[in-house]
This record gives structure tokens, C-alpha cells and sequence, in this order.
């Protein structure tokens, strides 16, 4: 998963308005009945600004007619200190009196009550009842070694009372109850390292199973699972799995700004020129499939973001060419308010596009290699889809509706 800093880090702050208006609540039920799931994250750092919204709040999940598309909404993130659980942003959590014009009822919140992001999670569920909210904890800001330390025998059980006491039980801070925001837990651990942590990691998601359960049988727990064997080899997928109800699979950045050469971020199949058989969608999903994954526990991720290089070398359009990566990637609807100024390709095999100016490479997903990839989730039978993040769509939610199309191969005029 994206870590909050290389998002932060490279953010404009720019203020456009929306083009969107609100969708009316009351068609989330055709968005449940598609058959899969349809996962985003949702950005915590969201309020302090983005490319287009100007700042991306719960009420941008109506707007842009998202909510009643999704069946799962995963906030990101809850953090891991002391072998508790406990929060990234107190302010933006619960904190932050946000003006009516922020806010999922229109009403300003008033200042040093429950406020911040959940109290608007709290209000889009009164109109999306069926919508599963859940707390995604960890993220790549989080310490490995803090889950190390959580998930060890003598802590396992007080950690995990902890995140069901705080988050299920909405028992935020002294003084703050607010139960019933949060349906489920997340854990993106990145990444287990040692054979020791394998062990506890499976003991540490079946204590949170158990504890889940006592609250209310069958609420949703799910892993952000990598797409790279390196990252894999000390989790327990084949057994974990009848433990979660989904993996969120990472089948994203597979290249990006670590890299000194240019690729795609997310390509589905080996690109004709890119040397890694391994690194791409395709390879992460059909490894699962061998490790005996069944399909149906598999989201397949997509990212709404792209990456960027500049001095590169003119050499096949820019693409696997040496260059200068940009830190740290740029939301979607960032990138199309550029893409005039470049000519844009697209690789025969993967359907990914890239954009080219002789100088400067871009690479993300688009419609195009988006509607292609849910192709390949129906071919397969996978889970459905998870999106990192949510606020990189357009204000019209076009990437959404496209995925969701996608799934169930409908026309764009059937106008999903």
C-alpha cells in the first residue's frame, strides 16, 4: 500500500470546484448485487487538500456517486504503538469541525464535539446502511516491528481488544463513544519479515476473527496482501485465508519512483520490452491460484494514481528508458488535467498507457486498461476489485463507474 508520506510529500493544493452534484441514496442495493466486491481506501490525510477537490472529505464519496458503488470502504489508516491500537491524526479522525460545506448533511459541525472524518462516516451510513465501512490498520508509515511486537503471544490478546475496543466499540478517547461507525478490520502489515512473524500473523488475524465474532458473526477482515514473492514469503496466505474473507492484493506498483528506469506502474501482463516476467498483475495472481488461493478470496488492486519521469532518454517513446523518477506519485485527476501536453501510447499486450513528451514519462491506469483488467477478475473469478485511493478519481467518478461497468460487462450507457 502507498505509505501517507509518499502521497503527502508530493501534494499541490489546489482548489477547483466540483462538477459533480450529489447522487441520490437508494441504488447502493444494485451496486451490493453485482456479485462482487467493489473495495476503496479512503484517504485520512484527504482534508488537508488535493490536486482537484481542493481537499477530499467523506461527502466527495456522494458526489461523485461513489458511495452507492462501493461495497466496502476501508479508511486508511489506524496505527499500531505500544502494542495497541491507536490513531495516526486525532484531528482528522474525530476532531476537525468541519463547515457545511464539508460535511455529508450539511450541517457545520459544531467545535469540540465528535467531529473529523468519522462523524461524516457516521452520517454517509445513515444513507448507505449496507455500505461496509472498515478500519484499515498499519499502511507503509506504519513500524513493522510495532505489529512484530503486537502480534507476540503475551500481547496478541490485549492488542487485538484494543482495535476491536476502539473501532468497533467507537471507543475513540475518554469521553468519545460512538459504536456502529466501523463493520470490520483490515490489517496491512508491511510486511511480516522473519518465520517467527508468519506464526503470529495467522495467530494474530484468528484472534481478531474470534473477537470479531463475539461482537457479531461474519464481520468483514480482510489483509492488504503484497504482489511480490519477496514481500509474501513470511505470510501464511494458504492458511490465512480461511481466516479473512478477501485479500486486498497489492497488484500495483510494480515500478515507480525507486526506480532509475522507466515501466508501468500497474501492468496486467508482461510488457514485450519490460525483462521481469514477474512483474506484473498476472504473475501475483496466478502465484496466488498455485499457493491454492481460492479465486473468490482475491481483490484485485488498481491503482487511481500514477508516477513520473523526467530526462528520459528517447528511446521507445520513453518507455523502459533510463530517467529521473518524481517522487512520489500524482492522483488520476491530477494527471489528466496534463495529458495535452504529451503524446499518449498505449502497450499492445498490457492495454496501459503512457504518456510521452520527449522528455518526461508518465505512467498510470485509464479507462481503457481498467475495463480491460475487470475483463480479466470475471475470466478469473476473483473477489472483485480494490482501488488505491479513492480521491484520485475524477469528480464525475469515472474510473469507478468504468470498474463497476466492467464487472458486469455492462455498456457505459447503462450509465454505471
Amino acid at each position: 500500500m502507498k505509505s501517507v508520506m509518499r502521497i503527502m510529500a508530493c501534494l499541490l493544493f489546489v482548489t477547483v470546484p466540483l462538477l459533480a452534484q450529489e447522487s441520490p441514496p437508494g441504488k447502493e442495493d444494485q451496486a451490493f448485487n453485482h456479485g462482487h466486491k467493489v473495495i476503496a481506501y479512503f484517504p485520512q490525510w484527504g482534508l488537508y487538500g488535493g490536486y482537484v477537490f481542493g481537499g477530499y472529505f467523506v461527502k466527495n464519496l456522494i458526489t461523485t456517486g461513489s458511495a452507492r458503488r462501493l461495497t466496502h470502504l476501508n479508511y486508511a489508516f489506524g496505527n499500531v504503538v505500544n502494542h495497541q491500537c491507536a490513531s495516526f491524526d486525532t484531528w482528522a479522525d474525530y476532531q476537525d469541525p468541519l463547515p457545511a460545506n464539508e460535511t455529508v448533511d450539511g450541517q457545520a459541525d459544531i467545535p469540540g464535539t465528535f467531529a473529523g472524518n468519522f462523524h461524516q462516516l457516521q452520517e454517509l451510513k445513515k444513507l448507505y446502511p449496507r455500505l461496509h465501512v472498515v478500519m484499515s490498520i498499519g499502511g507503509a508509515s506504519a513500524d513493522p516491528n510495532a505489529f512484530s511486537t503486537a502480534a507476540l503471544p503475551d500481547n496478541r490478546q490485549a492488542f487485538v481488544k484494543s482495535c476491536i475496543d476502539m473501532y468497533i466499540q467507537g471507543n475513540f478517547a475518554p469521553g468519545i463513544h460512538e459504536p456502529g461507525i466501523f463493520d470490520g478490520i483490515d490489517i496491512d502489515w508491511e510486511y511480516p519479515a522473519s518465520p517467527a512473524d508468519e506464526t503470529n500473523f495467522t495467530a494474530l488475524l484468528q484472534e481478531f476473527r474470534e473477537q470479531l465474532d463475539q461482537i457479531q458473526p461474519g464481520m468483514t477482515l480482510s489483509i492488504a496482501s503484497p504482489a511480490g514473492s519477496w514481500a509474501w514469503q513470511y505470510i501464511d496466505l494458504e492458511n490465512i485465508q480461511y481466516i479473512v474473507g478477501h485479500f486486498n492484493l497489492e497488484t500495483y506498483d510494480f515500478d515507480g519512483p525507486w526506480s532509475n528506469t522507466t515501466g508501468f506502474v500497474a501492468p496486467l501482463y508482461q510488457a514485450a520490452l519490460d525483462p521481469d516476467p514477474t512483474n506484473n498483475a498476472n504473475y501475483a495472481v496466478e502465484s496466488y491460484l498455485n499457493m491454492g488461493i481460492a479465486p473468490e478470496k482475491i481483490a484485485f488492486g488498481v491503482p487511481f494514481y500514477g508516477y513520473e519521469w523526467t530526462n528520459v532518454t528517447n528511446e521507445n517513446n520513453g518507455l523502459f528508458a533510463p530517467g529521473t523518477p518524481v517522487c512520489c506519485g500524482f492522483e488520476y485527476n491530477y494527471i489528466t488535467t496534463i495529458a495535452s501536453g504529451f503524446q499518449k501510447f498505449r502497450d499492445p499486450t498490457t492495454k496501459a498507457p503512457w504518456l510521452w513528451d520527449g522528455s518526461n514519462f508518465w505512467t498510470y491506469d485509464d479507462p481503457v486498461s481498467l475495463a480491460f483488467k475487470m475483463e480479466y477478475v470475471r475470466k478469473h473469478h476473483l473477489a472483485g476489485v480494490m482501488i488505491w485511493e479513492i480521491s484520485g478519481d475524477e469528480p464525475d467518478g469515472l474510473l469507478l463507474r468504468t470498474l463497476v461497468r466492467g464487472l458486469r460487462s455492462w455498456p457505459a450507457e447503462a450509465g454505471w
